[in-house]
C-alpha cells in the first residue's frame, strides 16, 4: 500500500503527518506506526499524528509516540497538525481541535507561529526535590545545574520507569533558570525512551512549575530547548493555572509517499 504523508517539526520535534479524513489509514497497526516513524528504516520522526474530521469542529488530532502506541497529548504535535490543517485547507489562520485531552483553540500568527492553547492546570506536586503535573500529559520536573553535560538518557530512564511512576511512566524534564524569564529545558519523552530536542508539554510544565515553586513571578517565560525557544503565556488564580498558551513555530520539512 502507498502512503501520502507529510514531515513536519515545531522545534526540532518532529511528526509524521497523515491526512485521515477518509479513514483509511490501520490505526491499529502499531508495527506501522513505529516502522513508518523509524529514522533508519522508515521516515523517522519523534511520533506520527493522524487529521481526521470530526462533526462540529474543525478536525480530530490522533497522536502515536514512535513506539508505535497511541499516547497523551503532545504540544509540539499540536501547533503542527494547525499548520498541516491550513496547508490542506482545512483551516485558515484559527482552529477548534479535539485532542486525546480536550479540545484545543490554536491561532496562526505572523512568520508561521502557532499559538495553542493547551489545558488549564489545578492539581501541581510539589515534592523536595521535583514538581509533578500534568499538562496533557504527565510530567516530572526538576533542576539540573550540569544541563548541558550529563547522562540525560540514563537519568531520565531510571525516573521515568522508578516509583512512583513505573509502568505508566512520566516524561521527565531537567531544568536550570538562566534569569526570570528564561529557562533552559532538557526533557527525556516516554514513548520515544529518549531525549527529543524539544517537548511542547514539557516546557509547558517547566514554565507552570516555576512560577508554582517562587522560582519566577512572571507569567510570560521563554523556554530554551535543544531545538530552539518556545515560549509559554498564563493567568495565575487562587493556585490554579488558567488560559495557559504554549507559542513557537511550526515548520513543514517535506512531503513524500512510502
Amino acid at each position: 500500500m502507498r502512503q501520502t504523508f507529510y514531515k513536519y517539526q515545531g522545534t526540532g520535534n518532529d511528526f509524521v503527518m497523515i491526512d485521515n479524513r477518509l479513514q483509511t489509514f490501520n490505526k491499529k497497526n502499531t508495527k506501522l506506526v513505529k516502522e513508518l516513524c523509524d529514522r533508519r528504516f522508515g521516515i523517522g520522526a519523534d511520533g506520527l499524528i493522524l487529521l481526521e474530521g470530526h462533526d462540529t469542529l474543525d478536525f480530530k488530532m490522533v497522536y502515536y509516540n514512535s513506539d508505535g502506541n497511541e499516547s497523551s497529548m503532545c504540544g509540539n504535535g499540536g501547533r503542527c497538525i494547525v499548520a498541516f490543517a491550513k496547508q490542506l485547507g482545512v483551516i485558515n489562520d484559527k482552529a477548534v481541535f479535539e485532542a486525546t485531552d480536550g479540545v484545543h483553540h490554536a491561532e496562526i500568527i505572523d512568520d508561521g507561529i502557532v499559538k495553542l492553547q493547551m489545558q488549564n492546570v489545578y492539581a501541581i506536586e510539589k515534592y523536595p526535590n521535583h514538581v509533578f503535573l500534568n499538562t496533557g500529559s504527565p510530567h516530572h520536573v526538576q533542576f539540573e545545574d550540569k544541563i548541558e553535560d550529563f547522562d540525560l538518557k540514563k537519568t531520565g530512564s531510571r525516573i521515568r520507569y522508578g516509583t512512583p511512576y513505573n509502568e505508566t511512566g512520566s516524561n521527565v524534564n531537567f531544568v536550570k533558570k538562566l534569569s526570570d524569564s528564561l529557562f533552559r529545558v532538557r526533557t527525556y519523552e516516554r514513548g520515544v525512551e529518549d531525549e527529543t530536542l524539544s517537548c511542547g508539554t514539557g516546557v509547558t510544565a517547566v514554565a507552570i512549575a516555576m512560577n508554582a515553586i517562587g522560582e519566577t513571578a512572571k507569567n510570560k517565560i521563554t523556554l530554551e530547548s535543544e531545538g530552539g525557544p518556545l515560549q509559554v503565556i498564563f493567568d495565575v488564580k487562587d493556585g490554579s493555572y488558567e488560559n495557559v498558551w504554549l507559542i513557537g513555530p511550526a515548520t513543514f520539512v517535506f512531503k513524500g509517499v512510502i
